[in-house]
This record gives C-alpha cells, structure tokens and sequence, in this order.
C-alpha cells in the first residue's frame, strides 16, 4: 500500500510541474481554447493540458512494467496507440480535423490495443458463450468500445475539472477492483499513476475559481482512451479480464451522456460531429448551476455508480443473481438520472420561451412608439 501511495504521490508530482511548464509556454506563444458553441468558458485559457499529463501517465506505466519484469514488448504498440491519440488530439486543438479523418485515427489507435490480445473475454463473469465461441466479437466490441470512451471523455469535457474528475474517479475504481483480485499488481499501479497523472492537472484546472488550463482534445481523447483500455489489461492476474458489462457501468455518465448527443442528431437529422448546448452538464447549468455545483453532482452521481459496481462486483463469482441485480440497478439509476435532469431542462426551457414571448407582446412596436411622440392613436397597432 505504501507502494501505492509513493507511485501516485509521484506522478501527481511530476503532472503538477509539466502542467505549470505547459501553462507559461501556451501563454508565451498565445496557444489559447478556441471558444465554440458547445463550450461554455469565456477568455484566454491555455488548451495543452492533455501534453502535461499523458507523457508522465506514458513513462510512469513504462517504468512500472520493466520494473516489474512484466511483458513491456506486449503492451509498447499500445503506447504508441497512446501517443497516436495524443498528437492528433493536440493537432486537432489548433487545425480540426474532419469527423471522419478523426475516426480512422481513433480506429488504428485501437488496432494498436486489440492486435496484441488485450480484448473483452467476457460480457458477465459467469456467461462465456458468446465472446468466446465467435472470437471476431471480443476485438470488435473492444475496438468499439476504446474509440466509443475516446469520444465519450472528450464529449464531457466543457466544464473545469468534469472529465478530469470523472475520470480519476473510475481510474481509482479500476485500480480498487484490481487490489481487490490481486493485490499489488503491475495493473493496479497503472491505475494508481494515471489517477496520479490527473490529480497534477486538476490541480491547476479545478473551479476555484477558474481553470488555468485545459487538457483539450488532446488530453480529453487521451484520457478517455486510456481509461479504456485499463481493464484490459488485468487479465494475467484475476480470474479474467473484467466483463464489458461491469466496465461500462464504471463509466456509465460519459456513456450515457454520448449515447444522448447521437440520439439528438439522428433525430433532428444533424452530423454526428455538430455541436450542442445540451449535454448533461449544459442542462445542469440551464437549472441555475454553477461550474462548481454541477462538478460536485455529477462526481457525487460517479461516486455512488462506481460504489455499485464495485459491490456488484463482490457478488459476481458467488451469487450471480444478486449481482446482475446490482448491476442492472447501475445501469437504471443512470438513465433515471439523465431523464429527471432532460424533463426539467425541457420544462426550464419551455418556461423560459414562454416568458420570452410574453416580453416581446408586452413590447411597444415603431408605430406605437410614432404615434406616443405625435399624441396621435396608432393606425396599425401590435396585436394582442
């Protein structure tokens, strides 16, 4: 455990003075957030954080594999598919690329996980038909699911800390459930420093008052698709690499949360790719939130889903009734969560354009404003 606490103390360390090296570079060279429909921060915020983090994360998970005698040769094209998300997720901050050249990108990035055997085994813990029998179905979920988590993180990240704090969250949950299996395991330590890794950057981006970085596309591609891949690479130390249904539940908000956006676009018939003012943490501020409040929801919402889990989790080997009962009520507290908040954000904003229209009738138009000056009665007056 003292082990643990000396890995993610650290890298958090480390994290923290990249990331303060990053913020006097980005403001030397004017390398700024560009604001956009679906952002909600005004003035000059660097965007490099993502540059601070991800190459400590990088070094630390390289160092504790040799260090531990493990198979580092195995997991390298996975660095690289690391760093292939990295460098045109910081490409992408200052030139965008097209939604479909960002896709091929995400899609090889995730070659580089599944080409050398890290894939989901199993959907529950007790049930191995499927993923098993047909052995195309365990790479195409996992490839769906590293690119699904790479955009997910990315989607959530428009208010200061979210995505960060989300995500250290389920890295301190990953590694739990790993401790939990095998103890001080090359995996748990993986968790443990990216965990670490983002605590340094929270540090300079938590909402009190104002971020002083960003991660950016960078980082937030990065981080999601990290966080992707740390369950896949359990599996030479627990029973099995942990089930995809299990998984997704850990990151149920940012799932949740894209699985929405892609339902408004296909229903008002948009690109997938355009941007909106109605993800969750959009329709929590429309509520009266602040940046702060809707951070301390949505990370209470984590905490309480990843607690879940992990007690899912515990019943899992022995009692799979109660476990897939647990788990399915993850699941149902989610979307009960996302419902309430759309419904009351529908109703916010039907009550808001209704008052809007009240002020515009009540509104004098040209010619009452003509006929008021001259004491003569309007000839065409604003209907009621």
């Amino acid at each position: 455990m003292i082990g643990l606490i000396l890995i993610f103390t650290l890298v958090a360390v480390a994290s923290g003075i990249m990331v303060a090296l990053l913020i006097r570079l980005a403001h030397s060279r004017s390398w700024y957030d560009r604001t956009s429909e679906r952002r909600v921060h005004t003035g000059n915020v660097p965007r490099l954080g993502g540059l601070g983090f991800v190459p400590v994360f990088v070094v630390a998970t390289s160092v504790i594999l040799i260090s531990q005698n493990d198979d580092f040769i195995r997991f390298l094209p996975t660095v690289v598919g690391i760093c292939v998300i990295t460098f045109f997720g910081v490409w992408d901050d200052f030139r965008p690329l097209r939604p479909s050249v960002k896709l091929l990108i995400q899609i090889g990035a995730a070659l580089c996980v599944v080409i050398p055997g890290y894939v989901f085994r199993r959907a529950v813990f007790f049930d191995e038909s499927l993923l098993l029998q047909f052995p195309w179905i365990g790479p195409a979920v996992t490839v769906l699911w590293l690119v699904g988590m790479t955009n997910a993180v990315n989607l959530i990240d428009g208010v200061d800390a979210l995505a960060g704090g989300v995500s250290m969250l389920a890295a301190l949950t990953f590694g739990f459930i790993f401790f939990s299996y095998a103890e001080i395991a090359p995996a748990v330590m993986i968790a443990v420093a990216l965990a670490g890794s983002v605590l340094g950057f929270l540090a300079f981006n938590a909402p009190f008052p104002k971020a002083r970085i960003f991660m950016g596309d960078g980082g937030s591609q990065s981080l999601g698709f990290i966080l992707a891949l740390l369950p896949l690479i359990e599996e030479r130390y627990t029973i099995a690499t942990l089930p995809v249904l299990y998984v997704a539940a850990i990151l149920a908000i940012p799932i949740f949360d894209t699985a929405s956006a892609v339902w408004r676009r296909v229903r008002d018939r948009k690109p997938l790719s355009s941007p909106d003012r109605l993800h969750i943490h959009h329709k929590l501020m429309n509520l009266g939130l602040d940046a702060r409040k809707v951070c301390a929801v949505l990370l209470g919402l984590q905490t309480v889903v990843s607690a879940m889990v992990v007690a899912s989790l515990k019943f899992a080997e022995y009692r799979p009734a109660p476990s897939l009962v647990l788990l399915g009520l993850t699941y149902v507290a989610v979307m009960a969560f996302f419902t309430v908040i759309h419904f009351m954000n529908k109703k916010r904003t039907a009550g808001l354009d209704a008052e809007a229209d009240d002020a515009n009738l009540a509104l004098p138009n040209d010619a009452d404003r003509r006929a008021e000056q001259s004491g003569q009665p309007n000839p065409f007056p604003q209907s009621d």
